[in-house]
C-alpha cells in the first residue's frame, strides 16, 4: 500500500514539474516573441507558421526520446562542443528572458544594492554554475 502512496505522490511531483516546464517555455516563446522575430529576421513571415510547427516537432521529439531513452553517442572531441552550445543557448534564453522581464533591476533596486549590480549578476551565474556543477557531479554519479 505504501509502494501506491509514492508512486501516486511521484506521478503528481512529475505531472505538476511538466506543467511547471511547459507553462515556462509557452511564457519563454509568447513574452520574448521568438517566433514572429525569427519569422521577421528572415524575411519570412508569411511561413511563420513553419517555425511554429518546427518548435512544435522539436519539443515532441525531445520528450520522446526523454521517455524512452533515446541515446546518443558522442565521443571525443564532439561531446563537450556540443556540451558548450547547449549550456550557451540555455544560457543565453535564460538571459534574455530575465533582461525582458527587467528582473535584475528590479531585484537590485528592492535590495538596496544598485551600487553592486555587476556581483550581483556574478553572483546568480557563479551559483547557477555551482549548482548544475553540484547536479552533474555529485546525483549523477552517485545514482547511477
Amino acid at each position: 500500500m505504501e509502494a501506491l502512496w509514492q508512486n501516486a505522490l511521484f506521478a503528481v511531483v512529475g505531472l505538476s514539474s511538466g506543467l511547471a516546464v511547459g507553462s515556462a517555455f509557452v511564457a519563454l516563446l509568447v513574452v520574448l516573441d521568438v517566433i514572429p522575430r525569427m519569422a521577421q529576421l528572415t524575411r519570412m513571415f508569411q511561413r511563420a507558421h513553419w517555425f511554429e510547427g518546427a518548435v512544435i516537432c522539436g519539443a515532441m521529439y525531445w520528450t520522446c526520446a526523454d521517455f524512452f531513452e533515446w541515446r546518443l553517442r558522442l565521443t571525443g572531441f564532439i561531446l563537450p562542443v556540443a556540451g558548450l552550445f547547449l549550456g550557451t543557448f540555455v544560457g543565453m534564453i535564460a538571459a534574455a528572458l530575465t533582461e525582458v522581464l527587467n528582473v535584475f533591476p528590479i531585484l537590485a533596486k528592492r535590495l538596496k544594492m544598485e551600487s553592486c549590480l555587476i556581483a550581483l549578476l556574478l553572483a546568480m551565474v557563479f551559483g547557477k554554475i555551482a549548482g548544475s556543477l553540484f547536479d552533474w557531479l555529485l546525483f549523477r554519479l552517485l545514482w547511477q
